[in-house]
């Protein structure tokens, strides 16, 4: 029988394949909601979460499938130099803010500025990558 839809509050550190942090939400102090049951994560790493509850902690490691996805070649766009800020730094690395739906913010990524032309990578930053995910759960939701 499937678990009901509940929602986790949780610190997680997440590592890279070389061991460095990719995101770390006790150095932010901001705390995690992880929602099991409504689509939102993986398949995989639900059923990591299964069983948890406050006080518990786990650490797995999910293939790019499992926890960002791989990178899609049709989420890299080229764009206009003059869609951009006059004033605004646009280098390989620099994070750009998007209009999303229902007034959201995507994030993109320059990934090379040639001329007029700027090349912006809207694939999740961590796609592609194997992750190794540190949870601690520290409420109940």
């Amino acid at each position: 029988m499937a678990e009901q839809t509940r929602s986790l509050l949780c610190h997680m550190v997440i590592l890279l394949s070389d061991g460095s942090t990719a995101e770390n939400t006790r150095s932010s102090n901001k705390p995690t909601i992880l929602n099991i049951g409504d689509n939102s994560l993986s398949p995989a790493f639900e059923r990591a979460l299964v069983g948890l509850v406050v006080g518990d902690k786990t650490e797995f490691t999910l293939a790019p499938a499992d926890a960002f996805g791989e990178p899609n070649p049709d989420a890299i766009y080229y764009l206009d130099r003059s869609k951009f800020p006059a004033d605004m730094k646009l280098e390989a690395g620099v994070i750009v803010g998007f209009a999303g739906p229902g007034g959201s913010e995507i994030p993109g990524i320059v990934r090379d500025v040639a001329g007029d032309s700027v090349t912006v990578d809207m694939n999740h930053p961590l796609a592609g990558q194997t992750l190794t995910f540190q949870i601690e759960v520290i409420e109940e939701r």
